[in-house]
């Protein structure tokens, strides 16, 4: 989406303005195309899922749901790229259709059900005397706006009154301000919109099952809501994942791995391949007080220029596969390769368990001598971790090497059985590594474990329903990652971000990163 920057200050010259203007208005007309064609296709995929869902029970039920399941997931992008553009602060458009200038149309908002229970927060003006005359303030009525709320998995509606005084002598009107929300003009509460966004991105329920799941409890939440409340949300703590972002990057040992998304490619009903990345900065096992924290990022290929950009100013140690894309980072030379243990075991268990042999019996008993050794060192600083490392484990390594040297050539070159010994000795250096840096590790299970739930979004997911809806997902794996890796409720961790963060001071948006609201939380066992 355009933004509109206004240069401040303004300039005087007539031209300038005028030019400015002309910009304006031109991304104005570019974002209205482009918000008219997503309403459109929006329309489309409604239509159709009915259509679908009308043919649902015949014999191809099952390919059905797989097409239904795809067009939400579409839809459900479409939406939450409303909601972000509805945060923005636009001015009303005018086009000639409409003449004067007008709001634009957002989803109709269903009343809150009266059966749900009801509290009231009462704002009183905190002044006793008129500001301007010191007169006697005399009640004046009440302005009252609901908010719908979800605590300890029960909805209840918040009541906001804020009374109004009038001044006897003047009638000066005193009345405590609206308190912001998450949302502006938005009905759904932060405690609603955290449990949304969990449920979405930690428990993997998209947002129609959900819709289905609130409606049992007697609020109608439509998708269409939810949707633009997941893309407000999102462009709402998008400087927070920034945030992240940097302290990740600013340690000297990262964890980074990848893996596949479906993605929905607009107007085809096909699927394409994007990437999720993960990066981990996580230095416990070394006995570091540095929170642990995990950023995602999404690309729509898995070309080496992404995780170069990604990593263009990082200093350190990278523990990774074999990914041929990282190796321009290591030609820099600011960056060491540490490669993993547990990539190169899963090579030689693959082969042992279609195929038991002593040879393969043999490697896994090797590498798992190097496991035991580690196991007492976790937790411990890294000067211990080197030292027990180039006494013990160098040693069986330098032994490991030859002996693995010593059986190529009694193999063919082709056999499986090569190709796992040459992925080993190809990388060797790297996998040494971690025995001359005590805050390296043996292997990356960090980044393999921040890529597990994104696993089993994709199994119940099915689908991205766009870039843009990648570029999302990986912002809440990020911040719900971060959280669980300092034994945070993601949950209630969102909860308060939503409930502070819209009046925040942006230059102190570290603030509300994890490990740095602890206290104001509590901890929740991982």
């Amino acid at each position: 989406m355009p933004n509109l920057p206004i240069p401040k200050p303004l300039p005087d010259d007539i031209d300038a303005l005028k030019a400015m203007v002309r910009a304006q208005q031109a991304a104005m007309d570019q974002m209205a195309l482009v918000m008219a064609s997503h309403a459109v296709e929006v329309e489309q995929l409604k239509l159709l899922i009915a259509k679908l869902q009308r043919m649902q029970f015949g014999r191809k039920s099952e390919k059905i749901d797989r097409q239904i399941a795809k067009l939400e997931c579409r839809l459900e992008d479409l939406l939450a790229e409303e909601g972000v553009v509805d945060s923005l602060p636009l001015p009303p458009v005018v086009t000639p259709a409409t003449g004067p200038a007008t709001e634009p149309k957002g989803p109709v908002r269903h009343a809150l059900p009266p059966e749900l229970p009801r509290e009231e927060r009462i704002l009183e003006p905190a002044e006793t005397a008129c500001p301007d005359c010191g007169g006697h303030l005399k009640p004046l009525g009440e302005d009252v706006s609901e908010q719908l709320e979800i605590l300890n998995t029960a909805f209840k509606v918040i009541r906001h009154i804020r009374r109004k005084k009038a001044c006897a002598c003047c009638d000066r009107i005193v009345q405590v301000p609206a308190a912001s929300r998450p949302i502006l003009r938005g009905v759904a509460g932060p405690g609603l919109l955290a449990h949304i966004l969990v449920a979405k991105f930690a428990d993997h329920q998209p947002l129609y099952r959900q819709s289905v799941i609130y409606a049992r409890q007697g609020v109608e939440i439509d998708r269409s809501s939810m949707g633009r409340w997941v893309g407000a949300c999102s462009a709402l703590m998008a400087p927070l994942v920034d945030a992240l972002r940097n302290h990740v990057m600013a340690g000297t040992k990262l964890h980074a791995d990848d893996t596949t998304v479906p993605v929905l490619a607009a107007g085809h009903g096909q699927t394409k391949t994007g990437r999720l990345w993960t990066y981990v900065r996580d230095d416990r096992s070394a006995a570091s007080t540095v929170a642990p924290a995990v950023w995602f990022a999404y690309t729509p290929d898995r070309k080496g220029i992404h995780p170069q950009t990604h990593l263009a100013g990082f200093h350190g140690i990278l523990q990774a596969d074999a990914y041929a894309g990282f190796d321009a980072i290591y030609d820099t030379g600011r960056v060491q390769e540490a490669a993993c243990w547990a990539h190169t075991r899963r090579k030689f268990h693959d082969l042992h368990v279609v195929h038991p042999t002593t040879f393969t019996t043999e490697v896994l008993r090797r590498i798992g001598e190097l496991y035991k050794i580690e196991e007492p060192l976790r937790g411990k600083p890294p000067d211990v971790h080197r030292q027990v490392r180039q006494a013990q484990t160098l040693p069986l390594l330098v032994d490991f090497e030859a002996w693995l040297r010593a059986r190529l050539p009694t193999l063919s070159a082709k056999s499986d059985t090569t190709k796992a010994i040459n992925y080993a000795l190809n990388q060797w250096q790297a996998l040494l590594l971690y025995c001359d840096h005590g805050i390296a590790e043996i292997d990356n299970n960090a980044a393999e474990r921040a890529l597990r739930g994104v696993a089993l979004g994709r199994k119940n997911f099915l689908f991205v329903g766009a870039d843009s809806g990648g570029e999302r997902a990986a912002a809440m794996y990020a911040l719900i990652g971060t959280a669980k890796l300092n034994g945070i409720d993601p949950e209630a961790y969102l909860r308060h971000v939503l409930t502070h963060i819209a009046d925040y001071p942006i230059n102190q948006i570290n603030d509300f990163l994890p490990w740095n609201v602890t206290e104001q939380l509590g901890t929740a066992s991982r």
